[in-house]
């Protein structure tokens, strides 16, 4: 199922004999053990031989070993130095600071520091709301993490969850001209990290929670809710709801269904699937069945922390118990945000006839993408190497930008519901099909068209 990518895309430097076959035989030993060749430069050239440098995607670590040791076997061929392209961009860390004023002189210096700057410390000391529109306070979010659920690596701590953190802030500048900082906290104590967030606060204008492990999520967002003055959004929870709120809208326009005739089944109840539960019945589905490791979620089952015991009261009309595979069965709809390969196409088959499936565990679904399509009218998955796919990048830039322009104070569903029609009617008639129900996170139309939509909604909150 998977193909190469550029995730683990390499580039080795080789020395050749300088023969008339040396293209041909290297970029056939590429293909021979299954990488992609992307690029292929000579750098030298001698009478006798030649130093090339080869690009190409792999499927994984291991598998750009192989390439590399195919190259150092063929006769006459040395590599010298393989680059991992990947680890190429992340040297010295992918974002930075710039003045957006320019000191040339001592009266620019004079204005921008001391003794000018006082003024307008008296100013915003006078005036706290100030702060919005005389520092960088207006346009600045803070990417708030613990490091302790990174992507699908788990607790791998603070330090090591720098990088993505890093990537979320250069895309909030590059789809939102959003200025956006990692803050990745030495701590999983819920308590404090609830303290740290509240006293750095008064730099940023929102606040962005990423890779926080359930169910210590839910508690750090609604206690920041409570207690601050600007919005809080845990990305992993809200910007996936808001995606696949977005894309469920759109598969429903070409199978030709009503969500409010639907059955919609969920897996996995943590961060990301209680949230687009909740938001799901923003939209009156006909009815939401949602499941984890331990079957189908009903009031009568037993160890129901507070969260499933809210989803319990709000969701499974007919208190629906068994498993996953008996929740499928008449089905309209799954959504999976929880683990790879829990069922097959012979489950799909039990589902209603034009079936949706979201298949988002990443990177390995909970059912092939070509399995599912056996029997289901349109399918998602998270991945870039399948159509449709589900990626919050459409959302949280938008939404931002939408909140910071508003100068909300908080977020709520209604903000969070418009961001995802204004994602889904990016998708007009003439482009939507089973294939295309979500817009491309190149799209420039997405960012503003979700900005103006939080905006309208957080001006509309505000009255």
């Amino acid at each position: 199922m998977p193909v190469p990518g550029p995730g683990y895309s390499i580039t080795v430097r080789v020395e050749a004999p300088a023969s008339s076959t040396a293209a041909g035989d290297l970029t056939t030993a590429v293909g021979r053990v299954g990488g992609v060749l992307t690029a292929f430069d000579v750098v030298e050239s001698h009478p006798e031989s030649i130093v090339v440098d080869i690009s190409a995607n792999a499927l994984s670590e291991n598998h750009a070993q192989d390439i590399t040791q195919t190259l150092d076997s063929l006769p006459g061929v040395r590599v010298r130095k393989v680059s991992d392209r990947t680890f190429l961009i992340h040297l010295g860390g992918k974002i930075e600071v710039t003045p957006k004023v320019a000191l040339r002189n001592r009266d620019d210096l004079s204005r921008a520091y001391t003794p000018g700057v006082a003024r307008v410390c008296q100013a915003i000391a006078a005036n706290p709301e100030d702060a919005r529109r005389l520092t960088i306070k207006r346009n600045t979010v803070a990417v708030v993490t613990d490091g302790s659920a990174v992507l699908g690596l788990g607790n791998i701590g603070p330090a090591a969850a720098l990088p993505v953190m890093e990537g979320k802030a250069a895309l909030f500048k590059k789809f939102a001209d959003v200025d956006a900082w990692p803050v990745c906290l030495d701590t999983q104590d819920t308590e404090e990290i609830i303290k740290i967030v509240k006293a750095i606060a008064p730099v940023y204008a929102g606040i962005n929670l990423e890779d926080i492990a359930a169910p210590r999520c839910f508690e750090i967002e609604k206690r920041l809710r409570e207690q601050l003055d600007i919005p809080v959004f845990h990305d992993d929870q809200h910007g996936t709801a808001i995606v696949v709120v977005a894309a469920l809208r759109n598969a429903l326009r070409v199978v030709g269904k009503n969500i409010e005739d639907c059955k919609i089944v969920v897996s996995g109840v943590g961060a990301a699937g209680s949230a687009i539960i909740r938001l799901l019945l923003g939209k009156n589905p006909g009815d939401v069945v949602a499941a984890d490791i331990d079957g189908i979620v009903h009031s009568a089952r037993g160890n129901l922390d507070e969260n499933l015991t809210w989803i319990a009261e709000h969701t499974n009309k007919e208190q629906q118990a068994g498993t996953l595979h008996e929740a499928l069965v008449g089905a309209d709809v799954f959504i999976g945000v929880s683990a790879p390969n829990l069922f097959g196409a012979e489950q799909v088959a039990t589902m209603k006839s034009d079936a949706v499936v979201f298949a988002l565990a990443n990177p390995d679904p909970e059912i092939d993408p070509l399995e599912a399509q056996k029997h289901a009218a349109v399918v998602a998955t998270g991945r870039s190497d399948f159509p449709n796919q589900i990626n919050n990048v459409l959302a949280f830039p938008g939404v931002f930008r939408g909140l910071l322009d508003a100068h909300a104070h908080h977020i709520d569903d209604s903000m969070l519901l418009a961001a995802a029609d204004a994602i889904a009617d990016v998708v007009d008639n003439g482009k939507l099909n089973a294939s295309f129900i979500v817009p491309s996170v190149f799209d420039n139309a997405v960012a503003p068209a979700v900005a103006e939509a939080v905006k309208k909604a957080a001006k509309a909150a505000e009255r």
